[in-house]
């Protein structure tokens, strides 16, 4: 007879749910998805025992993510791109990501934006001219990233730029400039401060929520007619700079009786404290007496260098007004001390840019006439 054994007979058990979890066969991907490797089995990759160290890169997991591109910075399909260019600020890859695919994008192209000239960028920005903005810059008004600029820097949209110690908001997109038509009264100053305190032409205009408004050229305190104001310093700098020799259109009226002598001096050119001056064009408007007018045409615009060229052959002006700027003219319709604002299209043709397409409500608005506006000064 066989043996009994002596442990007591025990039924037999069922098995553990852990037990049974592992023997379940295992089941297919939801929609089609791969199951996420695991990390004990053999790897497939025949190069896997490059990463056995554990300095170098881990290797990339699968997951509902996507891969993520590691390794060698020189093997990844977007490592041309840091040859191009600099990456706008706010554009920063995070960590472990591909350059130019941020967060909650696919595939975002990532902005490059080649550097530009410091005097050009902040002209663009209304903050001065560019002669002003050079003239700052060797005082050392101006930083770069907070050392000081010089002059012909390039900077870039990373960079912080700062005037006097406040921070400018930069821009490297073209935008239309903007320019006033503004029929300046006599008893007005073309400055900012007065310490005088006389009142100044720039209480006259609006205000402007990024910029400021740029004077293009001057007239005395007592001189009245058409003067520009632009937010562009490009532009400005092209309608004041002597060498496109804009002309300038003066009315003028005079104390006394101006002979034939005395008009071919003026046209041929007389010497003056600053060098000498002439006029293009004279031509007599007519009237009697201490009511007699000129035309008068000038490429430069020296301090009252008109109403000096009259005095040095012994005349004087009793009223002066430009008329003529360029090829802008003041309107007859601009009353003394009102403003209109130059319609885009004309703005743009001035300083040789392109006009933006305008579509629906947009084009019929820059289809209107421009409007008359009358700025009350603040009190002082």
């Amino acid at each position: 007879m066989p043996r009994k054994p002596n442990s007591p007979f025990r039924p037999p058990q069922k098995k553990s749910e852990a037990i049974e979890i592992l023997d379940r066969p295992a089941r297919p991907p939801r929609g089609g998805r791969e199951s996420a490797r695991d990390e004990d089995a053999q790897p497939q990759d025949p190069n896997a025992h490059l990463n056995a160290d554990p300095r170098a890169p881990r290797s990339p997991r699968g997951g509902r993510g996507g891969s993520r591109q590691g390794g060698d910075a020189s093997r990844r399909e977007d490592a041309h791109l840091s040859a191009l260019g600099q990456v706008e600020r706010g554009e920063r890859t995070p960590r472990g990501r591909p350059q130019g695919q941020a967060k909650g994008r696919n595939n975002a192209p990532t902005t490059l934006t080649e550097p530009e000239r410091l005097q050009k960028v902040l002209a663009q920005a209304g903050v001065a001219s560019r002669r002003e903005i050079e003239e700052w810059v060797v005082a050392g008004r101006i930083s770069v990233n907070g050392l000081p600029a010089s002059l012909g820097q390039k900077i870039g949209p990373g960079d912080r730029v700062k005037v006097n110690g406040k921070l400018i908001p930069l821009r490297f997109t073209q935008r239309s400039p903007r320019v006033l038509i503004y029929h300046k009264p006599e008893g007005e100053i073309v400055s900012r401060d007065d310490p005088e305190g006389r009142p100044t032409v720039f209480e006259r205009l609006p205000v402007l929520r990024k910029g400021r408004w740029l004077a293009v050229g001057r007239l005395d305190f007592n001189t009245s007619g058409l003067l520009l104001f632009t937010n562009d310093g490009d532009l400005a700098n092209k309608l004041m700079h002597p060498r496109y020799e804009l002309e300038r259109e003066y009315a003028v009226r005079l104390l006394g009786e101006l002979t034939e002598e005395q008009a071919k001096s003026l046209t041929e050119g007389i010497q003056l404290e600053d060098g000498p001056a002439k006029f293009n064009t004279l031509r007599d408007e007519g009237g009697e007496g201490a009511n007699h007018w000129y035309r008068v045409t000038i490429s430069e615009g020296r301090n009252r260098e008109v109403r000096r060229m009259f005095e040095a052959v012994g005349l004087t002006v009793s009223r002066l007004m430009r008329v003529r700027y360029g090829a802008v003219e003041l309107p007859a319709r601009l009353k003394r001390g009102m403003w209109m604002e130059m319609p885009e299209a004309d703005a743009c043709k001035l300083a040789g840019v392109a006009a933006p397409q305008r579509q629906g409500q947009d084009e019929k608005r820059a289809k209107r006439p421009p409007k008359m506006h009358r700025t009350t000064p603040s009190s002082r």
